[in-house]
């Protein structure tokens, strides 16, 4: 017999029906909540009613929709290399307006498709778009992969008649596309990110080449630094940040309000099993046993892959190297989380106990490891997760640096309020 609720619970529940339906098909309603298509159908027909708990869950499928900060006209901005969306997530929480956007991986795609269900396309390949096919914008977002650079002196460039902008320093790095659409755009503004070995590469050169793109070829005032995601999570991740403005500004590091770092331990990411583990209508279910309070058995280690590990570690340690797993307790600070992470979890081995195997985190612990809302929606295969959050960025880092360059973004702000003199000149 079908369920009845009283007549208010199931106004609430259809009113949330109907939105979902503005964003989902019957099918992927069913999927998510766990329930025969053809149920719904009988719901959208007023044939039967919901059980209560599906408002419940209606809720948390419409929650990301209304809870990723909603985009104004404050100013605009573009996001390369965009992944699942981690960089745009701050510049969008401070007012932006994302109105282009380029990701190649299909299943990055649609992660960020289903968290961003933008009026625009996701457009692939960067090297396959033409820079006046981008829309203007105030602000170019890039988390651009660090590709070797190819670099000859610049005395035998010009013995050979050849240019040694960057156009030729940079042609065949995916860094060339980057500088060729702020060529092309001259953004106010610009914020890339990378590993923090870009410094070092190829004894610096490689970054000596990027800065003189980025000021001397393209005439932008860059800023960087290296920040440790450990401020905000319980996660070692060091990455460079380069922040360029057009025009000369009073931007300062030492603006940034970052919380002491490894204050925040694994524990605060960790799947409760207290009972206050929450409900996620969306994909839950697979990552947490809410019934039995548990991580499903097949995040922890087989016998056979714990063996070898070990194993692994101790014929290193014999060596004298460095090499092997990272085993994590609950008050404990990881190893950065990579994208081979799916492999064999290695990097971050959660600990339960002398008399079990450790086991991996789950998709979900490793989008709150990166500072991800447990509303951002997670809709491909584990494998696919593990990849995208290991390629991702500290959200937290992003907003805050987000904060403190909005100043010197949005137009009527773009001054120097510690130097007004400077206005005059």
């Amino acid at each position: 017999m079908d369920y009845v609720l009283e007549t208010s619970d199931h106004d609430e529940a259809m009113s949330y029906l109907a939105l979902a339906r503005a964003k989902f098909t019957q099918t992927e309603i069913a999927r998510h909540l766990k329930v025969d298509s053809r149920t719904v159908r009988r719901w959208e027909a007023r044939q039967s009613s919901p059980q209560p708990y599906i408002t419940a869950a209606l809720k948390q499928l419409m929650l990301p929709i209304h809870r990723i900060p909603e985009p104004s006209d404050e100013f605009k901005f573009i996001d390369l290399f965009a992944g699942v969306g981690g960089i745009r997530h701050g510049f969008q929480a401070v007012g932006g307006q994302c109105v282009f956007t380029s990701e190649w991986n299909t299943y990055a795609q649609k992660t960020y498709e289903t968290n961003y269900p933008d009026e625009h396309k996701i457009d692939g390949d960067i090297t396959l778009i033409d820079e006046e096919d981008v829309p203007d914008h105030d602000v170019l977002l890039a988390g651009f992969p660090c590709q070797p650079f190819s670099i000859a002196g610049v005395s035998k460039k010009n013995s050979l008649g050849r240019s040694h902008g960057f156009a030729d320093e940079t042609q065949g790095t995916l860094f060339f596309d980057v500088a060729r659409i702020i060529a092309a755009k001259r953004p106010r503004a610009f914020l890339l990110e990378n590993v923090k070995n870009l410094l070092s590469h190829d004894k610096g050169r490689t970054f000596d080449v990027i800065k003189r793109t980025l000021s001397e070829e393209l005439g932008y005032h860059i800023h960087y630094k290296v920040i440790d995601g450990a401020h905000y999570v319980p996660q070692h991740r060091e990455r460079i940040i380069i922040v360029g403005f057009r025009e000369p500004v009073a931007f300062d590091w030492n603006m940034l309000n970052l919380p002491e770092k490894n204050q925040i331990k694994l524990q605060s990411i960790l799947h409760k099993t207290d009972g206050s583990e929450p409900v996620l209508a969306w994909d839950e279910n697979k990552y947490f046993d809410h019934q039995q309070r548990c991580v499903p058995a097949k995040y922890t280690l087989t016998d056979n892959l714990w063996t070898y590990l070990q194993n692994y570690a101790a014929k290193h340690r014999e060596k004298g190297n460095g090499f092997g797993y990272g085993m994590a307790y609950p008050d404990s600070i990881t190893r950065t989380l990579s994208a081979r992470y799916h492999k064999d979890g290695s990097e971050i081995l959660v600990y339960q106990g002398e008399k079990k195997n450790p086991r991996r985190l789950t998709p979900r612990e490793c989008a709150r490891l990166m500072g991800y809302p447990d509303t951002f929606l997670i809709p491909v295969s584990d494998t696919r997760a593990y990849q995208q959050f290991g390629n991702s960025v500290v959200v937290n880092v992003i907003s805050e640096i987000a904060r403190i360059m909005k100043p010197f973004i949005c137009e009527n702000e773009m001054q120097y309020p510690e130097f007004p003199e400077l206005i005059a000149n």
